[in-house]
């Protein structure tokens, strides 16, 4: 899976973006490789360059907490329903060892 790129003016690039493709110059020569962290002294050089525009990774969406949350609980619901009759018997038989395992590779409910 490649990560989303979005192309920006360089006046809009700031320390720390990720280059999504190779910059080259107008002779095709590569100025920065895919991957390279941009600097205020790189930008600086590209921007006396004449380099206008840089491809860069996007930036992710930020976590939406609750939906995070509401899907674990709905993760563990159904954990809790494939192991139903399994939970009421002895806690030592392997299906009930086997859901608190599943538990805790969870991340707990």
């Amino acid at each position: 899976m490649t990560p989303a790129e979005e192309t920006i003016e360089i006046d809009a690039a700031s320390e720390g973006m990720v280059l999504a493709q190779d910059l080259r110059d107008a002779g095709g020569g590569v100025l920065l490789p895919a991957g390279a962290t941009l600097s205020a002294s790189s930008l600086a050089s590209l921007r006396r360059r004449g380099i206008e525009r840089v491809q860069v990774v996007a930036a992710e969406a930020p976590v939406d907490e609750a939906a995070v949350r509401a899907e674990r609980e709905r993760q563990c619901a159904r954990l809790a329903r494939l192991f139903r009759r399994c939970l009421t018997g002895s806690p030592a038989n392997a299906s009930a060892v086997l859901y608190e395992r599943l538990l805790a590779y969870r991340g707990g409910c």
